[in-house]
């Protein structure tokens, strides 16, 4: 069995989107999806990992999109998006116990350019650890 990290961690408030956090990966979506891409899975594995790594841990997932839409849908589309990785991290072994999610929208964008490439780095689902 793995050894479990027993050493306080320093959380980035920004999550799996500071790239700071090693093992815990952003995934990404396709326009106006909210199922996660086949080639994003492997990413999502590595979160699963990471969270049975870190028992003590838990996870707020936040759904976002880019900032074409109105607020309203794009609320609803990230909230839909957080909630098909919790299922999916559910599937793979992890308690929902440990599991919260948000919808952020288009309200955090990490990209504000109009390009496709901009547009998809928003179009993801960060995950950010606590250990409340």
């Amino acid at each position: 069995s793995e050894k479990v990290d027993g050493s306080p961690m320093d959380f980035n408030a920004t999550g799996s989107d500071s790239g700071t956090i090693d093992g815990l990966q952003t995934v990404h979506f396709d326009y106006d999806k909210s199922t996660l891409p086949a080639d994003e899975k492997a990413k999502l594995e590595g979160n699963a990992a990471w969270l049975k790594k870190n028992s003590g841990s838990k996870l707020l997932i936040e759904g976002h999109c880019d900032q074409r839409g109105s607020t309203e849908y794009n609320l609803s589309l990230g909230e839909r998006r957080a909630n098909a990785v919790k299922q999916m991290l559910v599937q793979m072994g992890v308690s929902s116990k440990r599991l919260s999610t948000a919808s952020r929208g288009k309200e955090r964008l990490l990209a504000t350019g109009d390009s496709e490439a901009d547009l998809a780095k928003n179009r993801r689902a960060n995950f950010v650890p606590s250990s409340k």
